[in-house]
This record gives structure tokens, sequence and C-alpha cells, in this order.
């Protein structure tokens, strides 16, 4: 794994996700994304189909390659592969951690959804890459599926047991990306804060200095 897709590095992950983009595309979201500097963008879709998902993928994975970002796929084992993305991201209802690590060996990103400690510490003895750990705030607006947040005192807890870098996920916008990082956060994973922006890669930008402490 090479320096530029080392988890420990990222500051600011981008999902893009359609529902919460207002009418723009995956494409055009991460476009935007990759130019005011996000560390990695992860391509999640939980409606479209394989063969639609597929071709999306097949636009991203060109996009992320030549700027030089890594490509991460939520939930599509399948799409990650076919396309040749850096890694997959799971959740504790997909594939088991150590499953998808010995089909994707070890050339490739892992990302684990995980709420509790003693989850982080199973998906790091899966083989797991980096912890998304959520959600941290309110994020149910956006993401139906997110639970109750857990606030910031979860990453630390996490932190304090685990040694994979985290991903804080759920409800961060510029004015709480702060706070994951002062708890122990290595990166902030953000869909509508960037999705729904009237500029894209200005929101990144911002987001990317707060993120990197250099925000004054």
């Amino acid at each position: 794994m090479t320096d530029r897709i080392s988890p420990g590095l990222w500051r600011l992950y981008v999902v893009t996700d359609e529902k919460a983009s207002r009418g723009r595309s995956h494409l055009q979201v991460a476009e935007a994304a990759i130019l005011g500097g996000a560390d990695v963008l992860q391509l999640r879709d939980k409606e479209a189909s394989g063969g639609l998902l597929y071709r999306v993928a097949l636009q991203l994975r060109k996009l992320t390659r030549d700027a030089n970002v890594p490509f991460i796929v939520n939930d599509r084992l399948d799409v990650a592969l076919a396309v040749g993305a850096d890694g997959v991201h799971v959740g504790q209802a997909d594939l088991p951690a150590s499953v998808v690590r010995e089909i994707i060996g070890p050339g490739r990103i892992l990302g684990v959804s995980v709420e509790t400690v003693e989850e982080a510490i199973l998906a790091e003895k899966d083989g797991a890459d980096y912890l998304g750990v959520g959600p941290v705030f309110e994020a149910r607006g956006t993401k139906p599926d997110a639970g109750e947040p857990l606030g910031v005192d979860r990453i630390a807890l996490i932190r304090r047991h685990c040694r994979l870098p985290i991903v804080a996920i759920g409800g961060i916008h510029a004015g709480n990306a702060l706070k994951v990082r002062e708890a122990g956060a290595d990166a902030a994973a953000v869909i509508s804060a960037i999705g729904t922006a009237d500029d894209i890669a200005q929101a990144a930008r911002r987001l990317k200095r707060i993120l990197d402490g250099t925000d004054q």
C-alpha cells in the first residue's frame, strides 16, 4: 500500500450519493470534490442496479486514477473487483470482513463500519485497514439507515482500544468537523456537507483546511 492510499494519511473522505447531491451525478460530485482536495472517494448507491453501478464505477475509477486519489466502493464487492477499485467498504450486515479480505487479497483497502469497541477489535483482527466509526452526529435526514448518534466520545473510546485509522462519519460538516479530529479520528467522511453545497469544491477546501488544522 503506497503512502498516497494509506488511510492514516487521509483527512477528507468524500462519499458520493445522488440522493444527497441536489440532482448532481456521482461523477459531477466526485470531480468537484477532488478539485477541492478530497483525499479519498467512495461510491455509495443503495438503489442502482449492478449494471448501472458498474458503469458509474468505471467513470469514477478513471477519474480517481487520473487524479491519484484512492477509490472505494461501498458494499458492492463485485463492482469493486470488476472495475479495479482500490478498495471496498463493508458494514456489519455485509460479508464478514475476514471473508472480504480473503477475496480481495492483501493489496486492496478494506474499510469496516463499526459502532462498538468489540466490533472495532474484531475488524482489526479480520484484516481491516481502517474503521468507519459512526454515526457520530445525527445523520438520519440524509442517511435513513443510520442509527442513533454515538457522539465524539465513542471515537475516543475506540481510539484507545484499536490501532487502525479511524474515519468518522455521520452528520459531519464544517461546524463540527474539528471535534471529530480532536476526539482522535484521522479523517471525516462527508456526504451531504459536500453533495448539497452550492459550490462543492469550495466546501471541500474548507473542510480539508479544518481537518488539517490550517483553517484560521
